[in-house]
């Protein structure tokens, strides 16, 4: 009778021993759940997506800054020579007036219009009806190569935010499924279903997650926006490039 009793105390501090070591387990992990804590507990690949994940936002914020402010420029810009465009009474005179180096995108399509006419019409008599036609179509051609080559400048690294938007919620999945996979190892090893060894492992998972969301959302955000206004601006071009070529066709054909 007094060894059963003796069991059966020893076995009720074990388990108040046990119970009290996974509060403190517990306790330790809970306050060992920020964010630097849980990157430098985390799997090497769930490291490395992380490294990634972070790249990619900051990465991403910076194209999406580059470009706003560029965007917000070239609007400006635009407004200015639009302004003294539409003031001037000749060709020649804006011309002298901007000077020899265009600085954006709408200045580039008026040089490069203006220099092909004049280049033309010194070496050139402007007499014969059918040349007087297909010049007006050359010189129309060559604004829109210009113009194709401003927007192709502009719309660099439109395509990483792209594939931010498309992917990172996909590798930050990754890195979650690998960190519960890790979870379900540890349970397996220690025989041990415990908040304490399940916990750790789920929340660097959820963090990666978490993380590609954080990259993705801004990234696809920022896409959409960022190609509607430089669509947009593309369309203030094309108008342009025709105001252009009305005035060039009556400055060829007046004779």
């Amino acid at each position: 009778m007094k060894n059963w009793f003796q069991d059966l105390k020893k076995q009720c501090i074990n388990i108040f021993m046990d119970e009290q070591l996974e509060k403190i387990v517990l306790e330790e992990s809970s306050n060992d759940f920020s964010i630097y804590s849980l990157f430098l507990q985390a799997d090497v690949v769930v490291k490395a997506v992380i490294v990634v994940l972070i790249f990619a936002s900051i990465w991403s914020w910076t194209i999406i800054f580059s470009k706003m402010t560029e965007l917000k420029r070239l609007s400006n810009d635009s407004d200015d020579f639009e302004n003294k465009f539409y003031a001037s009474d000749t060709l020649q005179k804006l011309t002298k007036k901007l000077g020899a180096h265009p600085s954006h995108p709408l200045e580039s399509i008026f040089f490069s219009a203006v220099s092909y006419f004049e280049k033309i019409k010194l070496t050139t008599n402007l007499k014969n009806a059918e040349f007087k036609k297909n010049f007006c179509e050359r010189i129309e051609r060559e604004m829109i190569i210009v113009m194709e080559r401003e927007l192709s400048t502009l719309s660099q690294n439109m395509n990483f935010l792209a594939s931010v938007g498309s992917t990172a919620p996909f590798i930050g999945l990754f890195g979650t499924v690998w960190g519960i996979m890790n979870s379900f190892t540890a349970i397996g090893i220690s025989q041990n279903t415990s908040l304490a060894v399940v916990a750790p492992g789920i929340a660097e998972a959820l963090f990666a997650t978490a993380l590609g969301l954080i990259a993705a959302i801004p990234a696809v955000l920022a896409y959409n926006k960022i190609s509607d206004r430089i669509n947009k601006f593309s369309g203030r071009l094309e108008i342009f490039i025709s105001e252009m070529m009305i005035i060039i066709s009556k400055e060829v054909f007046k004779d």
